[in-house]
C-alpha cells in the first residue's frame, strides 16, 4: 500500500491532522515542538460518493471503498539536514512514504507557539524546502563521489546515474526540489532509483482557523487568513506545479465524533460546502498516481486501486492474480454513463456497455466485469 507523509514545522497541526485523516486519537496533539517522536501509521479510506450510488443501483449487501496509508512526521526544524531537531531521524521517516503532505499554519493563535514567533506560511515552506534539498544535495555528492571508480571502469550505468546527477545538483543549488527537474524520461528512470526525499510528489495542506474557514470559503478578501492560503496557493502552483487544499484540522478533528448528516451539517452551517480532509484524501490519492475501477453486485460493490495507464489484464491482477493471467476480456462501462441511463441493461442498448481487450486503459471511474480462463 502506497503512502504519503504528513511534514512541516512544529505546532502547524500535523498531528491534529493526521487524527483527523484516520479517524483516530492515534497521534498526540500538543502544544510544544517533538510531540510526535516515532511515526504514527493509520490506513485511510479513500471518499467515493459512487460507491453508494452503485451499492443502490445493484443491491449490494456491503461497501468497500480503496485506501491508502497515512503517516504522521514529527516536526522538521531549521538545520535538520545537520541533525538538528533529530532531524536526521525524521529525514528518514520521510524517506520511507511515497509522496508528501506539508501542512502550512495560517492560522493566528497566541496560545499555540511558532517556533519562528510569526506567520508567514512561505518562509514555513521553504525552511522545510531548504532542509530537504539539503539533505539531498549532500547526498548527491556523496553517490557522485562513490559512482568516480565505476565511471573510470567504463560502467555505463555508472556514466548515465552521473550524468543525471551532474543536471541536478545545479538545479537543486538554485533551490529547487528535484521533481522540478527538466529531465528526459530515460533520465527520470535514473534519477527514480536516487530515492530523493524532493522528487517525491508533494502537496500542501492550508491549516486554518475554524473562525476563518467559513470566510475562506466565500473569498472574503478582508480575511488576512486568506492571503496566506493564497500565498501557499501560488507558491504550491510556481514551485511545485501542485495544489494546496484548504481545511481547518481542528473541526476536522471534532467531526470524527458525529455521525456523517451531523458533520455534513456542522460545516454546511460554517458556511463550507464539506469536508476538507476528504478533499485532501482524494487529492492524495491521484498525487500518488492512482486511479480507481468499480465492480458491483448483489454481494458487494468496490473501489479497486490501480495505477494511472494500467492496461486491463494488469487491473484484473489487482482482484487475482488469476484473473491476470487467464484474460480474455472487460466488460466496461463508465460510471457517468451507467448512472445516467440507470441500468447496465440499457447502457448495453446505447452501446455505452463494451468488450475491451487486452490493449484497453482502463479509466477512473470504470465500472468493470472480467472475463477470463484459467
Amino acid at each position: 500500500m502506497l503512502s504519503a507523509g504528513i511534514v512541516g514545522l512544529p505546532n502547524v497541526g500535523k498531528s491534529t491532522l493526521f487524527n483527523a485523516v484516520t479517524r483516530t486519537r492515534k497521534a498526540q496533539a500538543a502544544n510544544y515542538p517533538f510531540c510526535t517522536i516515532d511515526p504514527n501509521l493509520g490506513v485511510v479510506t479513500v471518499p467515493d460518493p459512487r460507491l453508494e450510488v452503485l451499492s443502490k443501483l445493484s443491491g449490494s449487501q456491503k461497501i468497500i471503498p480503496a485506501a491508502i496509508e497515512f503517516v504522521d512526521i514529527a516536526g522538521l526544524v531549521k538545520g535538520a539536514s545537520a541533525g538538528e531537531g533529530l532531524g536526521n531521524q525524521f529525514l528518514s521517516h520521510i524517506r520511507e512514504v511515497n509522496a508528501i503532505v506539508q501542512v502550512v499554519r495560517c492560522f493566528e493563535n497566541a496560545d499555540i507557539h511558532h517556533v519562528s514567533g510569526t506567520i508567514d506560511p512561505v518562509r514555513d515552506i521553504e525552511v522545510i524546502n531548504t532542509e530537504l534539498i539539503l539533505a539531498d544535495f549532500a547526498s548527491l555528492q556523496k553517490r557522485r563521489e562513490r559512482l568516480q571508480k565505476e565511471v573510470r571502469a567504463g560502467s555505463k550505468a555508472a556514466k548515465a546515474e552521473t550524468s543525471v546527477i551532474e543536471i541536478l545538483l545545479p538545479h537543486m543549488d538554485a533551490g529547487k526540489p528535484a521533481i522540478t527537474a527538466n529531465l528526459s524520461d530515460d533520465e527520470k528512470l535514473v534519477a527514480r532509483e536516487l530515492f530523493l526525499l524532493t522528487s517525491k510528489p508533494t502537496l500542501f495542506a492550508c491549516n486554518v482557523a475554524e473562525a476563518d474557514l467559513g470566510a475562506i470559503s466565500a473569498g472574503d478578501e478582508t480575511n488576512d487568513a486568506l492571503k496566506h492560503v493564497r500565498a501557499v496557493q501560488e507558491y504550491a502552483k510556481h514551485h511545485f506545479a501542485t495544489e494546496a487544499v484548504v481545511l481547518s484540522a481542528q473541526i476536522e478533528s471534532e467531526l470524527v465524533d458525529l455521525a456523517p448528516g451531523e458533520a455534513e451539517e456542522y460545516l454546511h452551517d460554517l458556511g463550507v460546502a464539506g469536508s476538507g480532509v476528504s478533499a485532501l484524501i482524494r487529492a492524495v490519492y491521484h498525487l500518488l498516481g492512482l486511479r480507481t475501477y468499480l465492480t458491483t453486485g448483489e454481494k458487494e460493490t468496490r473501489a479497486w486501486t490501480i495505477h494511472e495507464g494500467d492496461k486491463a489484464p494488469a487491473a484484473a491482477g489487482v482482484i487475482h492474480t488469476d484473473f491476470e493471467r487467464g484474460f480474455i476480456a472487460a466488460e466496461t462501462v463508465h460510471f457517468d454513463d451507467l448512472t445516467r441511463l440507470g441500468s447496465f441493461a440499457k447502457a448495453r442498448e446505447a452501446g455505452k456497455l463494451r468488450i475491451e481487450g487486452k490493449d484497453y486503459v482502463v479509466k477512473d471511474g470504470d465500472v468493470v466485469e472480467f472475463r477470463f480462463n484459467v
